[in-house]
């Protein structure tokens, strides 16, 4: 049991690092006020995100067929629509002081979903042989471990972003700050799952 605990301690550790920056950035945004965006659809987001990861490397262990990863990796335009928002109020200079974060407006419960499960192929790549070959205790054991390690991770981003020494730092960067994190985190997605080198392929 220890055993297991230790292994799923590490495994999500490892898939879940990257994920650390976007929570951060995301509560940071939150704890301002000025947005839609809620601490409370960051967490619901974040565990409906998890639990579908989980759910499709499942179906994947089980042998069914799920959607090619290159199709997957689609879901990266979802943060990259959202950092191109930003950047295009950003270069426009309004002098509204929130414009990088309205960007964020129409994220939500649901957007943040779709950011964990598009920002998911390395959880899914690694989850699905681990759910193959593990017995059925130990799979339910680590799916346990992650959802508590997931409290944990929003509580640590949480406590980053609300700081009040970092709010101020993304004051004097937020207008940058929020256009590169997700232009960044949609085009490694894209590349990473394959998505555009199939699209240039089908070109």
């Amino acid at each position: 049991m220890l055993s297991t605990i230790a292994g799923a301690v590490g495994l999500f550790v490892a898939t879940n690092l990257d994920d650390i920056v976007v929570l951060t950035v995301l509560f940071a945004v939150a704890a301002r006020g000025t947005s839609r965006l809620r601490g409370w659809q960051i967490v619901a987001g974040q565990y409906l995100g998890l639990i579908t990861l989980i759910a499709v490397s499942f179906l994947a262990a089980l042998g069914l067929t799920i959607v090619p990863d290159e199709w997957v990796g689609l879901l990266g335009l979802i943060p990259l629509a959202i950092g191109v928002l930003a950047l295009v109020r950003t270069l426009r200079g309004k002098d509204d002081d929130d414009e990088a974060e309205s960007a964020l407006k129409a994220v939500g419960l649901l957007g943040v979903a779709g950011i964990t499960i598009a920002n998911g192929g390395d959880n899914i790549a690694i989850y699905t042989p681990v759910f193959r070959t593990m017995p059925t205790t130990d799979a339910l054991v680590t799916i346990a471990v992650f959802l508590v390690l997931l409290a944990g991770w929003c509580l640590l981003a949480r406590a980053i972003g609300s700081n009040e020494k970092v709010t101020e730092a993304l004051e004097k960067v937020e207008h940058w700050l929020v256009p590169v994190v997700f232009i960044g985190l949609g085009l490694f997605i894209l590349v990473e799952s394959g998505t555009l080198a199939h699209i240039a392929s089908l070109l």
